[in-house]
């Protein structure tokens, strides 16, 4: 038996290529709950999966196995080659290269689920970009303007 004990809770954010509206709202629930079998599939808990037609959010729970930069790795890349394997696009799918991965405290949890879960009322108010502005400001991370308004 292990003696590692670990809590590492990380809301990821990430774009389709381009921002390219490619997530339908029948496309979405598929692919949301492929995300979340990714995520299980690697020892991960998902604990809320959403977004829109141009971006995806996923709240996980680490393993003290796996890195935060590998997690993103496997749930972006398993879920891109699952839509292009399983869906007819005009063209390719991929997310954008790289994500945003902010990490929340325990008590965090709830709000946060909420949050990803109503994300088509949030986004009537704000872009995909001025949410993800919002999150670097909050966290206290330097960006470079041209990768979130390019």
């Amino acid at each position: 038996m292990s003696h590692t004990y670990t809590s590492a809770y990380l809301h990821y954010v990430f774009s389709t290529k381009g921002r390219e509206p490619l997530l339908t709202s029948a496309l979405r629930p598929r692919v949301w709950a492929y995300m979340g079998g990714i995520a299980r599939d690697h020892s991960m808990k998902a604990l809320a999966v959403g977004g829109m037609d141009d971006h995806a959010h996923i709240l996980v729970s680490l393993p003290a196995t796996i890195a935060l930069a590998k997690a993103a790795q496997l749930i972006k890349g398993g879920s891109s080659k699952w839509i292009n394997e399983t869906f007819a696009m005009k063209s390719a799918f991929a997310w954008q290269e790289g994500y945003g991965a902010f990490s929340i405290g325990v008590a965090q949890i709830e709000q946060k689920v909420a949050y990803i879960g109503n994300q088509e009322e949030h986004h009537r108010k704000k872009s995909y970009q001025q949410e993800f502005v919002e999150f670097l400001h909050r966290h206290g991370i330097e960006y470079d303007e041209r990768y979130v308004w390019g």
